[in-house]
């Protein structure tokens, strides 16, 4: 169980880290991260962490692809982090 937790931390951290990057490459006109990127960390269980950078860095928050988007990917990480934890103890 020690291990699903640790996985969810780094993910979601390296989710919101990302989020911060990509602001700062928006408004300096650098190379940005993918949507599509972003999206995939999100259902890779990494939902939580964009959320928080959404918000923190005030990044993508009037997509609807986001505002909409990450919410739902928080409730299948939610799910599937839970689905996980039922099978270990099963094992």
């Amino acid at each position: 169980m020690f291990i699903i937790i640790t996985i969810f931390l780094i993910i979601n951290m390296l989710s919101f880290l990302v989020m911060g990057y990509d602001k700062r490459k928006a408004r300096q006109g650098g190379q940005r991260v993918a949507e599509n990127t972003l999206l995939a960390l999100a259902l890779l269980g990494g939902a939580s962490g964009i959320y928080g950078g959404m918000h923190v860095f005030r990044h993508k928050t009037l997509h609807p692809k986001f505002t909409y988007g990450i919410p739902l990917c928080i409730v299948i990480n939610l799910f599937t982090y839970g689905l996980i934890s039922q099978l270990i103890k099963f094992l």
